[in-house]
């Protein structure tokens, strides 16, 4: 569905490279434009097979599609750009959190197409997890589009928007609780005399391999830990531990209380 559009990225920072470097491998017939500000960003952007474009509305004239990638506080300042100069069968996506669909929609004005997107950073290395919500005017064949886009850079989901605070407590915070994980079993595996890089490597292939398990075996997370827990075995008494300090308590809380401080900021 992509091959032969162009595309706008409006704010080529990590996830608009993310998504450019995805798109170029997947569909490298797409027409690319991003904004640049200065000199570097010029250079930074067309390294990346795409066209720079010195303003929001001139990255805007003619797309097919325009990826809002800013910071949620300029969206009203980007959105009075445009205002107008969006052709009426172009698709709006966004990943800036907590600007919902119907303010996107009041701030370009008519019924305008929108989706919006919480994507997480591991979209980075194509392994990112990004959640789609369509807005009041987007049809199918909209979210069909964008979720084309973001396949580029990993696995996606649909949900509805009321939800996607809680994605955002979930996947889209989710890493920064992994790597805590990732670094503590580390620090543990030092503590016990293994060397600091090789425990690092330890842990983390640890938490990739266990979370392909999930993925590929599509069994419950229970079923497998139960699969690694042998009577009288050591990995129970690790767990016994791990119930004791409330680890699965605190990850819930974790993600209502991300969840909530979303909603907050939305």
């Amino acid at each position: 569905m992509l091959e032969g559009k162009r595309l706008a990225v409006l704010g080529v920072g990590t996830m608009g490279e993310a998504l450019i470097r995805g798109l170029r491998a997947r569909a490298p017939g797409v027409e690319v434009v991003g904004t640049v500000k200065h000199e570097a960003s010029r250079a930074r952007v067309e390294a990346l097979g795409a066209r720079p474009a010195e303003s929001n509305a001139a990255a805007a004239e003619g797309a097919d599609v325009l990826v809002l990638a800013v910071k949620p506080q300029v969206v009203p300042a980007v959105l009075s750009e445009l205002r107008g100069r969006v052709a009426a069968d172009a698709l709006v996506v966004s990943i800036a959190a907590g600007v919902t669909t119907a303010r996107i929609e009041e701030l370009l004005g008519g019924e305008v197409p929108v989706v919006r997107v919480m994507p997480n950073t591991p979209c980075v290395l194509g392994e990112g997890i990004s959640v789609l919500a369509r807005g009041a005017h987007a049809g199918d064949e909209h979210l069909a589009l964008a979720r084309e886009l973001f396949d580029s850079v990993g696995k996606t989901a649909v949900l509805e928007e009321g939800l996607i605070d809680a994605v955002t407590g979930l996947s889209g915070s989710g890493p920064a609780y992994v790597y805590l994980v990732i670094e503590s079993l580390a620090e543990a595996g030092v503590k016990v005399g293994i060397p600091r890089a090789t425990s690092t490597l330890l842990a983390a292939q640890t938490v990739l391999g266990a979370a392909r398990m999930v993925l590929e075996l599509g069994q419950h997370p229970a079923l497998l830990k139960d699969a690694v827990t042998t009577p009288a075995g050591c990995t129970v008494d690790g767990l016994m531990e791990l119930e004791e300090g409330k680890l699965r308590v605190t990850l819930l809380k974790a993600v209502v209380r991300a969840a909530e401080r979303a909603r907050e900021l939305g």
